[in-house]
């Protein structure tokens, strides 16, 4: 009977563990337990409750999953898991399960899967009398002379009876009569064969014919019975009997012998002539079977096959033959016709219990529970099971053609995420047979991979002043695992300086991992900053992997050049003095710029673009000093104004102004009259001019006066004090570092005082502007200092 297979439970899988198939194997080698029921019961009816010898209670059936197996395809049987009762499915037959074999045994197992056990046990079927004798040919000629002695003996057909023990046939009577009583003789395998036994001379010309009725008793209660006519032709004198050569033939035959081939040839001799010596061959006591399978030649005696023979159905067959002369005398001889297995039969996989999906990283667990068989016989029903090599599966044997297929390790889905297992039975058989069977096995995901980035660190660029929620890049990051485990998730961790406001500059797209800049960045205020993104799995628990990302902020031209010197706030400017001994590259002063951008964003130049007399002065164009371009005449005007561009290398450039005031004066002895600007008046500058030379005119006129004996040493001393120093000479600044700019060294203002009787220098404070670090108010204060410090006391 074919076993009916449950799914179960995907929670079952990781509980099957090697040790409790050892425990199972252990304890199925105890004696099967026996349990019998009457065939042609109805189907649902009781046959055992198995709780009390599984030794489990209610509860435990259903949690262990037990279940009744076998390995044929006969047992009809079902299993109550929550009460224990064994039932029959169907009815049972048992001539169709067993035949004339008794007992009728049939093997099954009860299967506890959670942890793996079995237990033998075995069905007997009992026989009912459901049959009646019967006989093959409803009547039986015979052919007997009259010369025949009283005390012969007469075979006859006999009965067949498909029950067996005492259901099955029993006795034979027949009806009264004169001439004949019947004797029962015990024939090969248990079989009662009916004799008819002379009691009296026949006579021919009395009685030619007789007619009896032949009755068949099984040993049932009530009995069954069934007959037959056995009609009796009474022939003349024929005094010699057929006789066989041999009284039994012993023949083997293959069973895929084909049909119609010779089994045997049996022969009988008589030594009457004429029709007393012809002899006809037929089958004598042959059953159903015999009929269907062999033919005999009735003139030759030849045995023929008239269909396949199955070893598997039948192994034996005994075949009774009788010869019968003209004369109505015979004899018998029987043919022993043994059927040889071939193998002709493929091995039979019957799966029992069998997980399609197991979760990775568990060790040895139970794949599936199967069986096998082969009805062939010998070295043709033996079986060898076998998988791939390459497989990280084994088979281990159980019990009774039982074998398990466990993992030998645990498996890795990442590696591998299923497996297509072929487990392949073969007998020992000439030529070898096998059968193959093909299982899927799926690996499912365990969260074991952590989300993986493409590198470790990234680098983005961004230009400053960029647009808000701009898209500055992407971290990207895989999982090796599948489903929720694979689905990774990005965020930002925390910085490791806490006074970097990274919250309000990026964000991460938690599903693509795109990174934006929330505002506008300054490359001035933040050239770059660090921070750490974290994808993480929906895993349970989760898994996680960091990268660092370097955000590096871009430069733009976004800061036009700052004139440090001279500054151009100032209510009365300085003005650069030069003495009209100057030779040409004469350092007037320095234009100091500098810009807040970055690069070529920083790079300045100088030029000079406009001026009172062009080609006086010169400005080079990458320091912007400011130096005479020939020497000075006395045609040259006293006072001169330069304007100044200073530009930087950006795209597109910027630029700013600065306007320089130069005084050409004789001696550093002269007045300072600084020029005024554009917006004072020119009639009130030529009255404060005018005065001023009056003044100083008239004090040094009564200073040479007063001081006439002194007048040469005087005259030495003012030379020395108006004399230009060689090199470079600022104008009201003195370069203390020798290098000319104003970038690393302390710069101090110097101005002329125009009320005392003599010239004297006035040292101010040193100026370090740093506008970019102080911001517009510390500007506006270095502006006022600049502009006090170049007033006329």
């Amino acid at each position: 009977m074919e076993t009916r297979e449950r799914k179960e439970p995907v929670q079952k899988q990781r509980q099957v563990l090697i040790l409790f198939v050892l425990l199972g194997i252990a304890q199925a080698s105890y004696a099967p337990r026996q349990y019998s029921v009457a065939e042609e019961m109805e189907s649902g009816s009781f046959v055992a409750n198995l709780l009390k010898d599984l030794g489990l209670e209610v509860g435990e059936l259903a949690a262990r999953g037990a279940r009744v197996v076998s390995k044929g395809k006969k047992l009809r049987l079902q299993f109550d898991g929550q009460t224990g009762d064994l039932l029959l499915s169907e009815k049972l037959d048992r001539e169709d399960l067993c035949g004339r074999t008794e007992p009728c045994v049939q093997p099954f197992q009860v299967l506890l899967e959670n942890p793996l056990q079995f237990f033998q046990a075995e069905l007997r079927i009992r026989d009912i009398n459901d049959h009646s004798p019967i006989f093959l040919d409803k009547e039986i000629a015979l052919k007997i002379s009259e010369s025949i002695n009283p005390g012969t003996t007469f075979l006859i057909e006999s009965a067949q009876d498909l029950d067996v023990g005492s259901n099955s046939l029993q006795n034979y009577t027949i009806s009264p009569n004169s001439h004949f009583h019947l004797e029962l003789q015990d024939g090969p395998d248990g079989i009662i064969l009916p004799q008819l036994v002379l009691d009296k001379a026949l006579d021919r010309e009395e009685q030619p014919e007789l007619r009896l009725t032949l009755t068949a008793l099984d040993g049932g209660a009530p009995p069954r019975s069934g007959t037959a006519l056995v009609r009796i032709e009474v022939l003349d004198i024929n005094d010699n009997a057929p006789e066989f050569a041999k009284l039994l033939y012993e023949v083997q035959v293959p069973e895929n012998s084909p049909v119609g081939s010779q089994i045997a040839t049996v022969s009988a001799r008589d030594l009457d002539i004429g029709t007393n010596g012809e002899i006809s061959y037929v089958f004598s006591q042959a059953s159903e079977d015999i009929r269907k399978t062999f033919r005999i030649n009735t003139k030759s005696g030849e045995l023929l096959l008239t269909q396949t023979l199955d070893f598997e159905s039948i192994q034996s067959y005994t075949v009774s033959i009788q010869a019968t002369d003209g004369g109505g005398l015979s004899g018998s001889c029987v043919v022993f016709v043994q059927v040889m297995d071939l193998n002709d039969n493929p091995p039979e996989l019957t799966m029992s219990t069998f997980i399609s999906q197991i979760p990775e990283n568990v060790p040895e667990t139970i794949i599936a529970v199967f069986s096998v068989s082969d009805p062939d016989s010998g070295d043709n029903g033996r079986m060898v099971c076998a998988i791939q090599d390459d497989l990280p599966f084994f088979l281990k044997p159980s019990v009774e053609n039982f074998y398990t297929l466990v993992t030998n390790t645990a498996l890795d889905r990442e590696t591998r995420s299923g497996y297509n297992v072929t487990i392949t039975v073969s007998d020992l058989g000439t030529p070898r047979l096998k059968t193959e069977h093909v299982i899927t096995v799926q690996v499912s995901d365990v969260n074991d991979n952590a989300p993986a980035f493409t590198r470790t660190s990234y680098t983005l660029f961004v230009r400053e002043n960029n647009s808000p929620a701009l898209h500055i890049g992407s971290v990207s990051a895989t999982d090796a695992d599948a489903g929720a485990n694979a689905q990774v998730t990005y965020s930002l961790l925390p910085p490791q300086d806490a006074h970097l406001p990274l919250a309000s500059l990026v964000s991460v797209n938690a599903d693509s991992g795109q990174l934006f800049a929330l505002r506008a960045l300054d490359f001035e205020a933040l050239q770059a900053f660090e921070f750490r993104v974290r994808a993480a799995d929906a895993g349970s628990p989760a898994l996680s992997s960091e990268a660092r990302v370097r955000v590096q902020v871009l430069d733009a031209n976004d800061n036009a050049p700052f004139v440090l010197y001279p500054l151009q706030n100032g209510s009365a400017p300085c003005t650069e003095l030069v003495p009209r001994a100057a030779e040409a590259g004469y350092l007037v002063s320095k234009v100091v710029a500098v810009d807040g951008d970055a690069g070529q964003n920083a790079w300045l130049s100088y030029q000079l673009l406009k001026a009172t007399e062009p080609g006086l002065f010169g400005v080079w164009a990458h320091n912007g000093e400011v130096r005479t371009a020939r020497l000075l005449s006395e045609r040259d005007a006293p006072k001169h104004r330069l304007l100044v561009l200073v530009r930087d290398n950006g795209e597109p450039p910027l630029s700013a102004s600065v306007t320089l005031h130069v005084l050409l004066v004789d001696g550093f002895s002269q007045p300072y009259l600084p020029l005024p600007e554009a917006a004072a008046g020119p009639a009130r500058a030529d009255a404060l001019t005018g005065y001023l030379v009056v003044a100083l005119a008239s004090v040094s006129s009564l200073f040479l006066f007063s001081v006439l004996l002194f007048v040469a040493v005087r005259l030495c001393r003012r030379s020395r004090a108006a004399s230009v120093p060689a090199g470079p000479f600022p104008g009201h600044l003195v370069d203390v570092s020798g290098t000319g700019t104003l970038s690393q060294s302390y710069q101090y203002e110097v101005c002329l005082m125009g009320d005392a009787a003599i010239n004297e220098f006035k040292f101010l404070k040193p100026i370090i502007p740093n506008f970019l670090a102080q911001g517009a108010e510390r500007v506006d204060e270095a502006n006022a200092n600049f502009r006090d410090s170049f007033e006329f006391s």
